[in-house]
């Protein structure tokens, strides 16, 4: 069964500030750089449907995400996630062959350093500070549950962002 992925997205303006406060609630627990690699089918030139590669030391992942929009509320998202992995580049080439065949084309690389932390309450919500390239500083913070969990989800992420003093305006989903 495929896992939810109940997350939200948050701007930060002072990103010193902002892992002051994670520190407070959260326990850290490392920190990468991320190289994501995103294709897509594009409908009226805007991508419709997209998947990443993002290659690891040893493997490239494979992710992409189903959007449960009936779930979606103003502040929280939820998508169900997919993931698997290819040994090698040649499996990388086969699968992106079989991809262009099918509509879908370069879309975007997004590069940005993680810093990952786990929240002390609840040691399946993780809370991440993004540097993303070109773009700045967000927060994102991701519970990965099965559907009987999803309330809860949400409600543990409504409760970090209240405890991180989240101002509503500044979730960018």
């Amino acid at each position: 069964m495929p896992w939810l992925e109940v997350e939200t997205k948050v701007k930060i303006h002072n990103a010193a500030d902002m892992r002051r406060r994670v520190l407070k609630i959260a326990v850290f627990a490392k920190k990468r750089k991320k190289a994501d690699d995103y294709f897509s089918i594009k409908r009226n030139g805007y991508p419709h449907k997209a998947f990443r590669i993002r290659a690891t030391s040893d493997e490239f992942v494979v992710n992409f995400k189903k959007w449960l929009k009936k779930y979606w509320s103003k502040d929280i998202v939820v998508k169900q996630e997919f993931e698997f992995n290819l040994k090698g580049r040649e499996h990388v080439e086969h699968l992106l062959e079989l991809f262009r065949d099918l509509g879908f084309s370069e879309w975007i690389r997004k590069t940005k350093i993680s810093e990952s932390y786990r929240y002390k309450k609840d040691g399946r919500a993780n809370i991440e500070i993004n540097n993303v390239e070109h773009l700045g500083f967000f927060l994102e913070i991701e519970y990965l549950c099965q559907m009987h969990e999803m309330q809860k989800a949400k409600g543990v992420i409504r409760q970090i962002l209240e405890e991180l003093e989240v101002k509503q305006n500044d979730i960018d989903n």
